[in-house]
Parts: C-alpha cells; structure tokens; sequence
C-alpha cells in the first residue's frame, strides 16, 4: 500500500549529496507539494506587506520606525510593533545596521565580506543569492534566485511558502549544475549561514562571501533584479495562486535571461554574454 503524501513529502529535506527535485522524483511527490501552497496572512496585513513592499524597493534604508511614519502619513492605522513583525516576516531590515537589525541564527559561522574593491571581469567569477518577498492575490510567497554578476544572467530560482533553508538548498544546487563560481556571496540571513547551505559550497572549494549587517547594497546586482521582476512582472500581475506565480516566473526569467536586453552589457541579453563565456 502507497504510503501517504504527508508522510512521503517529509522525506524531502537538505542534502549535500542528493538534490531536492531528486529527493523528490525518488518520494514520487511534486515539488509543488513542498513549496507552492502559498503562506496566508488576513487581508489588512496583506495590504500592508504589498506598500509596505513598495517602499523598501525604493527606500532600503527605511527600519521599522520610518516605515511606520511612512504609512501612518499615508492614513493607515499601525503600530511599530505591527509593522516590525509583518517587516520579519517579509525578511526586510533597513540597509543600516542598527538595533532593530536581527541576528544570525546562533552556532552559524559568519564569513567575510570579500567583494570590496574587487573588479568582476568574467563569467563565474562571482555568483549571489537572495531571497525576496512576493505578493499575491490571496497570500505571499518568497522567491529565491542565483545570479552571475558579470552577465546578470539569473542560474536558478526557486519560490518557497517559508523561508527555510530547503528552497535555497535546491536552487543553489541546480545553479551548480551550470558550473562553479570562484566566490558566492548572500547576506548573513539563518538561510545561508545553515551548514546544509554553506556546506554544498565547501564541498565545492568556492569562496563564501557575506555581506556586512544590514548592508543589502552588498548585493546590488541582486537587488537591482529584485526590482525588474516586481515591477515587471509580480505587481501587475497579481498571481492568484503558487501555480500560476511558478507559471508567470518561469515565463519571465526566460525572457530576462534570453531577450531582455541590458545597457550595461553592451545591449546584450545574459545568456549572450554567460553563453559565449568561459566558466572557471
């Protein structure tokens, strides 16, 4: 007798040596059934994530104090403490470190920064990932990404209903399949400080590199995506469920890699330039 998909899908956790799409294929469930059933929150919450949102794209600097004052001036009703826990669960900090910035998860090892004045001149010579909130119709999910820096061509991507480290796991293993970098840098996030995490990397010899608290600018390139896809895609969108956003991602990611072409890559497109490159 089949045994049942609730017990079949716990199966499914982070591993160095299997990928999670064959952790998958081998407990005979669909990863949708791990990621795609999007996390839920009451409607008034779900409006103030959505500006709330907004404004972090165009004012990272902004902690939960300003944002409070921001919707407040806006005629919202809210507390800081509302604000400070829907900001956590969003996973959003203000780019300046300060108390209200949270911590590393504790027994973490902490890397080093290592892009300061460092110049990206070639394909794989530095690779990032971050991890974004996503609004929907009835709910949220996170998308997590890996992009090239040089050709800002987006490896992998995965979208999750939490922002555990399973997700991160999966994309950064298929982002692998493509090559390896010489440095991957993230932010300090529980996510990317985990040993299943770090470990996939160490077992690889690539160069960790995390940005400095509260430094989201650390990331810029990252960032910068963060921003095309929402504006692009997410917000006039509107997706109403996991299915769909999976759908309207995969759609988008293709036409950013292959026809989105770039000012700053000579109006090239990302798969030009990482496809006519030599990995390291």
């Amino acid at each position: 007798m089949s045994l049942p998909l609730s017990t079949r899908r716990n199966w499914v956790e982070m591993s160095s040596e299997y990928s999670i799409r064959r952790q998958c294929r081998l407990a005979g469930v669909s990863r949708s059934c791990v990621y795609y059933n999007p996390a839920v929150e009451t409607e008034r919450n779900l409006l103030l994530m959505r500006l709330i949102d907004e404004q972090y794209l165009r004012h990272p600097e902004f902690g939960y104090p300003r944002m409070t004052d921001w919707l407040r001036d806006k005629g919202h009703q809210v507390n800081h403490k509302r604000v400070a826990r829907l900001m956590q669960l969003m996973g959003l900090q203000a780019i300046t470190p300060g108390p209200h910035t949270s911590k590393p998860a504790p027994g973490h090892k902490i890397y080093p920064y290592l892009l300061r004045n460092v110049q990206i001149e070639e394909v794989g010579h530095v690779w990032s990932m971050d991890i974004t909130y996503i609004p929907m119709q009835y709910g949220f999910m996170y998308l997590a990404a890996v992009i090239d820096w040089y050709s800002r061509y987006v490896l992998a991507w995965e979208l999750s209903n939490t922002m555990e480290s399973l997700f991160c796991v999966a994309a950064l293993q298929h982002a692998l399949t493509k090559g390896n970098p010489t440095i991957f840098n993230t932010d300090q996030g529980a996510q990317f400080t985990s040993e299943a995490f770090t470990g996939v990397l160490l077992d690889k010899n690539i160069a960790i590199s995390m940005d400095g608290r509260g430094r989201a600018l650390d990331n810029v390139f990252i960032e910068r995506l963060w921003w095309t896809v929402k504006y692009e895609e997410i917000y006039p969108k509107a997706y109403p469920d996991g299915h769909a956003l999976h759908r309207g991602v995969s759609r988008y990611f293709d036409y950013y890699n292959k026809e989105r072409k770039h000012s700053s890559l000579d109006k090239q497109t990302p798969f030009e330039v990482f496809s006519t490159s030599t990995m390291h």
